[in-house]
């Protein structure tokens, strides 16, 4: 098993793997606001129940055609492991983790290698902004050499 450090939430430090949503008062527009593409088909915005699933992971997936945005629903922190878009298939050393504090969201940039969300609690409810077809026409998936796990 592999472990990796989770970093603290913040713009700077997750730029490389898309952007960070920050709360704004009503109307409001700037810093929080979020670049999102879904010109590549029709959205997709749901509630995803997830049931827990530890906090250790064999693979992780892409998606090439949109900006797919997640954050909890509940209001809870949790955690996500990224990798940059531009490697073709992650290793260990391309992988960053973070938590991923209340009251924000994250927008994937196209390409982003993911795995998560995870949490410790035994079900959670996440807001997932997606294209109807991402997780079947723009769902690339690659193993991982050895399982990972965030550090406790």
């Amino acid at each position: 098993m592999n472990w990796i450090p989770v970093a603290e939430l913040s713009p700077t430090a997750f730029a490389p793997f898309g952007e960070l949503g920050l709360p704004l008062s009503d109307g409001a527009h700037g810093k929080g606001d979020v670049t999102l593409d879904l010109s590549q088909g029709r959205p997709r915005f749901y509630i995803m129940r997830l049931e827990r699933r530890g906090i250790a992971f064999d693979k992780m997936a892409r998606h090439d055609r949109v900006t797919q945005c997640l954050g909890a629903a509940d209001g809870l922190a949790w955690l996500i492991a990224v990798a940059p878009a531009d490697v073709p298939a992650p290793r260990l050393a391309d992988i960053r983790a973070f938590r991923v504090p209340p009251g924000c969201f994250i927008a994937l940039a196209h390409g982003t290698w993911h795995a998560g969300p995870y949490f410790f609690e035994a079900g959670r409810d996440f807001y997932n902004l997606e294209l109807v077809d991402t997780n079947s026409r723009d769902y690339t998936v690659c193993r991982l050499d050895e399982p990972v796990s965030f550090t406790p």
